[in-house]
Formats: structure tokens, C-alpha cells, sequence
């Protein structure tokens, strides 16, 4: 993320590691780390961040990815993104672009990281991508159509903080008796297929016989998207946005008369103790493959180099197998085709260290100008990572 928070950390505190957004080839996606052994996969196998160690991969099957996905390394903080994006990648794109920038701004006026920060940061990248829409809308009427999942997890002075709209998911594996690795989910899907989830859209659209609707197979809100919970989607939100009729993908059955989706999170506060050993951030389309025990198993049980790449692949294998055919096959076929197999998948595995969490300072600093790496003292944020 080359933002203004990038030059001041760079002018402030002297040379910045910087890692280019990860495209296709370039981090050790093969299993000989020169080349990859699906053009459609590629990887960070390994890296550091404050707490420990990551891995992240992505897999692309639309024509073009929609997933984006961001982690922010620093000596004292770690910051996790990942934003599943749909109708397009634009806001996807606009989250991984902006939503940090706010984090580290409002960071600096409450001299603190809490929920409330991290609400605020999700809530402000919310309203300026629905300012976007207003200013280019007339111009591109679609734009008004695009929204994206957004998963973010905070981990400051041993700390987990964690965002959630949509239905990508994080999951924490922590021992349990007998040293038994156990999944325990940090979020809730914000999906129609829950049946929570439409009892809370008909409890806020008692006059609404369409608020959700069986649509080949598959609850859809207002027959149209199974989310309920985004950035953007700005014609299910506001009247202003309302599109052509002729555009028969996002006809609404009469006009909005109250937004159907909504923008606030589910929020989760976690102080991580000595049972917790690393957390799996995903978008829906390794849920889709994998339960929440299967995924922790194969983390717990493997090396770290590459154990993202191996959750992806574990997913595609699970896929193929749905198909009756084989991996190697699937590995094959071509993107956008792809999709009729399985999603674009994004997972980042964040390992803990409770050693480096415990030798934090907990004072609280005050914050400068130079933003949230002062938040947790000099240089917290002096390494910036991003992926895409």
C-alpha cells in the first residue's frame, strides 16, 4: 500500500522494508521456489511479524480476482485485511487502499487501539466508498453494485481485535486437553443460508415479504446476494443509488425503502493466552471446502513455510473431489472458468509467540504525527507488507 503513511514512516524513521503487492509467480507459489505449480496460485510462504511468524496464498478462479488482502508487519503491532469483493473487485480494492490509513488516523486521536478504533476505521472506509459512488455513479451506474466482504484482524499489546462483515471467517487454533488442537471460530457469518441471519432481516423487515428469498436453492436477500453485512452494495443501502430496472441482475421487486444490508460489524475482543497458537483469516471460499476443525488440524499438524499455500490446496483437492476429478486436473483449467469448481480463496495464517507478546510495553504513548507507529512505540510499523 503505497500511501501517505508509507512516506512518513519512510521520512521519520529511515529505510522501510518493503514488500510489493504479491502477483501471480512472484513469492514462492511452486514447490521448487521458481515458478508456480498452478499459474492460478501463488504465496508467501513465510514471514515475520510482531507476535511471530506468517503465511499467506491466494488463488484466483474469476476472470478477474476479486479477493484483495493486506498485512501491515511492524515491530509491535499486526494488522490483517482480507476483503472478499463481489460485482466487481473496485471495493475490495478500496478497502485494502484505505481502511488501514483510517485505522492508524483515528488510532492517533483516541491514543488507543479498542474496538470502538477498529468499528470507526471499518465504518469511515464504508462512507467514503459510498462517496466514491456518489461522485462516479452517473458515469458508471454499476459501480453502485459493487461490494465486498471485509475480515480485519488488529493484534496489539497481546490483544486480538477482530472486524467482520460478510462471510469470510476467522478461526483460532488454541490446545485443548490433552493437547488436542481445537477450532474455536472468532466470527459469525453474516449470511442468509443461517437461519439466524434471516430471522434478524425479517425481524428488521416485518412488512417485507421478499426481505429473503429461496432462489434455486440458495437464500438470497431481496433474491439478489447472500451477504448481509458489506462495504458498498450502495443500491441495497441507499435510494439514491436505486439502478436502471433493465439492468435485470440487481432488479429490485419494487423500490428500497429502508436499507436491506448494513455496514456494521461484528466485533470480537480477544486477550490471546498461552492456549492460543495461531489464527486462520479466510474468505468463504475455503469454508466452502474445509470445517473450521479440518483447517486448524492441518496447521497444527504441518510445517509453517507454506502452510497457507497447503490450506488452499487441502481446498482445491476437496473440490475436485466434489467434481469426481482429480487435483491435477482441476489445476488445468483456466480462470473464470474456475469458478464453476470453487471460489477466488485468499487465507493468511497469523502464528503467535507468546514470548514477543509478553515483552511488550503496555504504557500508552502518546501519538504523533507519525501515526500508528507510534501508537505502540518507535518503529512498530517501520515494516510494511502488502498483498494482494
Amino acid at each position: 500500500m503505497w500511501s501517505w503513511l508509507t512516506k512518513i514512516a519512510s521520512a521519520c524513521l529511515g529505510p522501510v522494508r518493503r514488500c510489493a503487492r504479491t502477483r501471480k509467480g512472484e513469492d514462492g507459489a511452486s514447490d521448487n521456489g521458481r515458478g508456480v505449480a498452478d499459474d492460478l496460485l501463488w504465496s508467501r510462504d513465510l514471514g515475520r511479524h510482531a507476535a511471530g511468524e506468517f503465511s499467506f496464498a491466494v488463488v484466483q478462479a474469476n476472470e478477474a480476482l476479486e479477493d484483495h488482502s493486506q498485512v501491515e508487519t511492524g515491530s509491535a503491532a499486526t494488522f490483517v485485511g482480507v476483503y472478499d469483493g463481489h460485482g466487481g473487485a473496485e471495493a475490495a480494492r478500496f478497502i485494502s487502499d484505505h481502511i488501514f490509513a483510517h485505522l492508524i488516523r483515528l488510532a492517533q486521536e483516541n491514543g488507543t487501539i479498542s474496538e470502538d478504533v477498529v468499528r470507526s476505521a471499518v465504518s469511515a472506509t464504508e462512507e467514503d466508498f459510498l462517496t466514491l459512488v456518489r461522485r462516479t455513479h452517473f458515469i458508471k451506474p454499476l459501480i453502485a453494485a459493487v461490494g465486498s466482504c471485509c475480515l480485519v484482524g488488529v493484534i496489539w499489546r497481546g490483544t486480538l481485535y477482530v472486524a467482520n462483515l460478510g462471510d469470510s471467517r476467522a478461526v483460532i487454533g488454541c490446545l485443548g486437553r490433552s493437547n488436542k488442537i481445537m477450532a474455536e471460530p472468532l466470527t459469525r457469518d453474516h449470511n442468509a443460508s443461517m437461519e439466524e441471519v434471516r430471522q434478524e432481516l425479517i425481524s428488521r423487515h416485518p412488512d417485507d415479504s421478499q426481505i429473503v428469498v429461496l432462489k434455486h436453492g440458495v437464500w438470497r436477500i431481496k433474491g439478489i446476494i447472500q451477504v448481509s453485512r458489506t462495504i458498498g452494495d450502495a443500491y441495497l443501502k441507499r435510494r439514491e443509488f436505486a439502478l436502471d430496472p433493465s439492468i435485470t441482475r440487481f432488479r429490485l421487486s419494487e423500490p428500497l425503502r429502508r436499507p436491506v444490508l448494513t455496514a456494521e460489524p461484528s466485533m470480537c475482543t480477544r486477550v490471546l493466552n498461552p492456549q492460543d497458537k495461531f489464527i486462520i483469516f479466510a474468505s468463504d471460499g475455503l469454508w466452502e471446502q474445509l470445517t473450521n476443525q479440518q483447517a486448524v488440524e492441518i496447521v497444527h499438524s504441518n510445517p509453517r513455510r507454506g502452510i497457507a499455500k497447503r490450506l488452499i490446496r487441502a481446498a482445491l483437492k476437496q473440490a475436485a473431489r466434489k467434481r469426481e476429478m482429480r487435483y491435477n486436473d482441476l489445476r488445468k483449467v483456466e480462470k473464470g472458468v474456475r469458478r464453476f469448481f470453487h471460489d477466488d480463496i485468499t487465507v493468511v495464517v497469523v502464528y503467535i509467540e507468546h514470548g514477543l507478546l509478553q515483552g511488550r510495553d503496555t504504557s500508552v504513548p502518546e501519538l504523533s504525527v507519525r501515526g500508528f507507529v507510534d501508537s505502540v512505540g518507535p518503529s512498530s510499523f517501520s515494516g510494511i507488507t502488502a498483498i494482494s
